[in-house]
């Protein structure tokens, strides 16, 4: 005998939207979670106040061995769909750069939204239990939380991935799609700090110094933020490409996006008597200028230098390379690229291919957002997507 219709592993931004929806179709929900607490990972999000969607929401904004695979419940779940759920709360709300919204207030309200939608809907919560065990059989799956045994013919896989494991995050997700026969696609941290070795030892003077750069590595280009730490590069053009960077490959940084090719000539022909430290200093600051020429070993008054010389340090200025030594791993990473291969999943349903009434959402699947809300969005979308299918 089955106890519930469906149960939820994972008590995040997916389960519990999930949750909600099967919920509020009729469906009987156990939603579990091992913290004692659900949504623990929403409310440190963006500073505490929930970056929780991104109107420039589209497909091709995240990462996964198909890229094909997140259009169906993305497009069946908009950013303005669940804008719309926030607004029927009354969350007041307001958009950062590049179509980030975030809350005015506390990502706290998005939690007590989640959860009163899934109150709606006779959402059962079992919380602070960890899984011991999970089995299927007779159409049935079988799931021990502490020293009771939980039946369904349902299960959702919504527990993440191994990102910020000092919030209880582990890969438990991934050993379970395994036993079921699902293959996984290698994770790794993503959204995350590099580190830089000891080569570049010169730019932890930097520490705290930041620039408006434009990032690249192979074709994939970001335009933000960086940020010079102690251990190596942060800020947001860092954390979006880092999703991308491969071991052993230099990323490029153009610290001066906005110069045409032959703007230090330009200025030679303005401004002779002018030294490139002092210009440098202007169009960036005086401590980043110091560090890069350091490294040119170009100094000197504009009209003393030859075109050459000056065409030389404005191409290095405007694809600087560096090679990381590695990330901060996840301990820092915001989420977790790669997870449950999606070739085994419906991109309709999110059901499990060979294992009917097996679901998994969210980040525990092989798809990444770029930083800025895109994460909480597919949360949302492959949430809704098994809700209205278990």
């Amino acid at each position: 005998m089955a106890d519930h219709d469906v149960i939820i592993l994972g008590a995040g931004a997916a389960g519990m939207m999930c949750a909600a929806v099967a919920g509020q179709r009729g469906k009987r929900v156990l939603l579990a979670d091992h913290a004692d607490a659900p949504g623990k990972k929403i409310l440190i999000s963006g500073g505490g106040r929930c970056n929780f969607t991104n109107i420039h929401t589209a497909p091709d904004r995240y990462l996964s061995a198909n890229p094909h695979f997140a259009k169906s419940a993305l497009g069946r779940y908009t950013a303005r769909d669940f804008l719309a759920l926030v607004e029927r709360y009354g969350i007041a709300w307001h958009e950062k750069t590049l179509g980030q919204l975030f809350c005015d207030g506390s990502a706290r309200q998005i939690v007590d939204m989640l959860r009163e939608e899934c109150a709606q809907g006779g959402v059962v919560l079992a919380l602070g239990q960890p899984v011991r065990d999970v089995a299927h059989g007779d159409g049935l799956f079988r799931v021990m939380l502490g020293d009771r045994e939980h039946r369904a013919p349902a299960l959702v896989l919504a527990t993440g991935g191994p990102s910020i494991p000092k919030m209880g995050a582990t890969g438990f997700a991934y050993d379970v799609a395994r036993q079921f026969g699902l293959s996984i696609v290698q994770p790794r941290p993503a959204l995350v700090p590099f580190t830089l070795g000891p080569e570049e030892a010169l730019f932890q003077a930097l520490s705290g110094v930041s620039a408006d750069v434009e990032v690249r590595w192979n074709k994939t280009r970001f335009r933000e933020a960086a940020l010079f730490t102690h251990r190596g590069l942060s800020g947001p053009a860092m954390l979006q490409i880092s999703s991308y960077w491969q071991h052993r490959t230099p990323i490029n940084v153009n610290f001066l996006p906005d110069r045409a090719a032959d703007w230090l000539i330009a200025e030679k022909q303005q401004r002779p008597r002018t030294t490139l430290r002092k210009l440098l200093g202007q169009a960036l600051t005086e401590r980043l200028a110091d560090v890069l020429l350091e490294r040119t070993g170009v100094q000197g008054e504009l009209g003393a230098l030859t075109d050459k010389a000056l065409r030389q340090v404005g191409a290095r200025l405007g694809d600087w390379p560096f090679t990381p030594s590695g990330t901060e791993g996840y301990v820092k990473a915001e989420v977790t690229v790669g997870g449950i291969a999606t070739a085994g999943l419906s991109s309709r349903t999110m059901e499990a291919v060979k294992v009917p009434g097996l679901y998994a959402i969210g980040e525990a699947v092989d798809v990444t957002g770029w930083l800025g809300g895109y994460n909480f969005q597919w949360a949302w979308a492959s949430g809704q997507a098994a809700g209205q299918a278990v």
